[in-house]
């Protein structure tokens, strides 16, 4: 694990460029620095030390030094690869896992995507051909960003790294604004900045002298045909696949640990860690809550201690008033509030260990969100004539109360309601949408000067495309939209960071593309069944956890935020919307900004996660475009408390 950057073409000789890319990823490998320059090509590595502890520094190459690589991640496989490439004769220099990818080069070329098995990204100099090639992991548990200028290639981890390199990309992208207010995402090629653009999971990038990069899929999951067997016998194989997963996923020379949040995912990882593969003592995490409603800590100690683990708690007191720009600054990108609970079990965590198994990618693998079932009924309920349900149940839902808790049983209503006059994809992403800022609420928000940049810009269709494209039921349709674009570029995208932030590899068992595969080609009525969501995993789970974990219904605090925190948030309001850099810029207006402020802070209309949107890129806006520090922002905070302590 660690960050990686490089420059191809024009470059400072004396390579402070990369190294002032380099020194904005310091966070991400606090154990050490390494480069390698050739005077066409520049490559740099920021290392946390985790496989090979005294001889994997990067940049690694191939015996002649002809061929030279820096990657971030992990592959998993490495010592079966490194025995077969040995015995087709092919040298080592080190002992380090991401060596083998420059074996596998020399043995089929831009093919060797086809035998890794890990999370990574990398970018791999053929001196002699004057070739990058550059690639990121099946399921993109780890970033790739890249520029591409006249007689100037660069690439980094992060975002940050390219604004090391080039001041003046600080300019945003209209069009990822308009996605991020639409789904809380921001899918690639797009990233925040104009001409800073994001490597899709699953594709090469290819550069050869005097042409422009080329960006190609190398994999894909697919969902047919369907296993066919009994729900024991599929069970009975899910189980050795998470199990041969994990046995991947532990190979360190560093202690491991988990995140333990007492839900499904990092339970079940977690009691099957002890329970098959033998693991002692085990260093667990969890961060506690003084909310009842919202605190997990209680049933991940029950996991804890079925399972003899050696489990740390933090109990904290969440705030966001001086946290929110590192938040910002490690994401490069608008905020969510995710990432407030990654950051502090990440922080906690780094004291013990280096790496982490997480449980990442479950929800997206065998269905976990309400909407995949809500999507169904939606279009049972769409079956009732249209008359009847403009004319009579949408009147009747509009008198129920639309404040409160975004999951009320009036919200639902009326998102159900919404979607049952959409089809097929429009469906599927306004279930998104609906509870951010949908095409309507756009329209009002943005200024005509925005609309005029944003013509013919489709904000929904990074998930539309995708559901589009697969051929299949509803379900396995949500399932690979958000496999391939949500799951990547919300979750994935927060754990990088937020662990990186501290030094720590985060792993995900579940997104190992192999059980990835097997998932996809199981019967969806084994993952959405009813209001069942994640039947066959439960199912499974129950061989493992006590009822009480299994029978729990989704939670956290994340989601939560904008009403357990609702004191901050109203100073939120008044510091960054009510004077918005974003509005003065003519990017927004400032009437409909007011309007959701209104309604929100009379109680009338629910807008929590719709202002939390407009607050981060408030603040984003601030930092990345603008320049304003984060002590700036602390300081502001800093008063904000002493006024309110008065």
């Amino acid at each position: 694990m660690c960050g990686i950057a490089g420059i191809v073409g024009k470059m400072d000789t004396n390579g402070a460029d990369l190294g002032a890319m380099l020194r904005a990823l310091a966070h991400r490998g606090p154990d050490g620095e390494g480069m390698f320059s050739d005077g066409s090509a520049a490559l740099g590595h920021r290392r946390l030390s985790i496989i090979d502890l005294e001889g994997g520094k990067q940049p690694l190459r191939n015996v002649e030094g002809t061929i030279w690589l820096v990657c971030n991640g992990e592959i998993y496989n490495y010592v079966e690869l490194r025995r077969q490439l040995e015995a087709r004769g092919h040298r080592f220099v080190t002992h380090s896992d991401c060596e083998v990818i420059i074996g596998l080069y020399e043995a089929y070329g831009d093919q060797l995507l086809d035998h890794l098995r890990g999370m990574f990204s990398f970018a791999l100099w053929d001196a002699r051909k004057k070739r990058l090639l550059a690639a990121r992991d099946h399921l993109g548990q780890k970033p790739f960003f890249y520029i591409a200028q006249p007689g100037r290639f660069a690439f980094g981890s992060e975002i940050k790294a390219l604004l090391a390199l080039d001041p003046s990309l600080r300019q945003m992208n209209l069009a990822a604004l308009d996605q991020y207010l639409a789904l809380r995402i921001i899918a690639p090629p797009l990233t925040m900045f104009r001409d800073v653009h994001k490597l899709p999971p699953g594709h090469s990038l290819v550069l050869e002298s005097g042409k422009k990069p080329v960006v190609q899929p190398y994999w894909d999951l697919s969902y047919q045909p369907k296993f066919e067997g009994s729900e024991s016998q599929l069970m009975d194989q899910l189980d050795d696949k998470i199990v041969e997963s994990l046995r991947l996923h532990m190979v360190s020379d560093v202690p491991v640990g988990a995140f333990l949040s007492g839900g499904l995912d990092s339970s079940l990882l977690v009691a099957m860690l002890v329970k098959r593969l033998g693991v002692q003592d085990l260093p667990t995490f969890t961060i506690g809550l003084p909310y009842q409603q919202f605190d997990e800590a209680p049933h991940a100690q029950k996991v804890a201690t079925q399972y003899g683990t050696n489990h740390h708690e933090l109990t904290i007191r969440p705030s966001l008033r001086r946290i929110l720009p590192d938040l910002v600054w490690h994401l490069d990108e608008p905020s969510d509030p995710l990432s407030l609970c990654a950051y502090h079990v990440a922080q906690f965590a780094r004291k013990t260990v280096k790496v982490v198994i997480g449980g990442d990618g479950g929800d997206e693998l065998f269905g976990g969100y309400d909407r995949y079932y809500g999507n169904i009924y939606a279009g049972y309920y769409g079956k009732l004539p249209e008359v009847l349900r403009r004319r009579v149940l949408g009147p009747a839902l509009s008198l129920l109360p639309a404040s409160g808790w975004y999951k009320s049983v009036g919200h639902q209503l009326q998102w159900l309601h919404r979607l049952s006059f959409l089809e097929g994809s429009e469906r599927y992403a306004a279930s998104l949408s609906y509870f951010y800022f949908d095409t309507g609420r756009r329209r009002s928000l943005f200024t005509d000067a925005s609309h005029e940049q944003l013509a013919g810009a489709d904000a929904e269709m990074a998930l539309k495309a995708p559901f589009d494209a697969l051929v299949g039921d509803t379900v396995d349709r949500m399932l690979y939209a958000d496999s391939k674009i949500r799951l990547p570029d919300h979750p994935v995208m927060i754990s990088d960071r937020m662990t990186m932030a501290h030094g720590l590899e985060a792993r995900s068992p579940f997104m190992d593309h192999r059980l990835a595969e097997f998932a996809a080609r199981l019967p969806s009525n084994l993952k959405v069944r009813g209001r069942n969501l994640r039947y066959i995993q439960r199912k499974l789970a129950a061989r493992y956890l006590p009822p009480e974990i299994l029978s729990r219904s989704k939670q956290g605090f994340s989601s939560a935020l904008p009403y357990i925190l609702k004191d901050e948030y109203r100073e939120f309001y008044g510091e960054y919307l009510q004077d918005s850099e974003l509005v003065r810029a003519g990017v927004l207006s400032r009437a409909p900004i007011q309007a959701l402020l209104r309604e929100h802070m009379s109680g009338r209309v629910d807008h929590g996660n719709r202002l939390w949107l407009l607050i981060n890129s408030e603040v984003w806006y601030r930092m990345m475009i603008l320049g304003e520090s984060k002590e700036s922002f602390r300081n502001a905070a800093a008063g904000g408390e002493i006024a309110s302590a008065a």
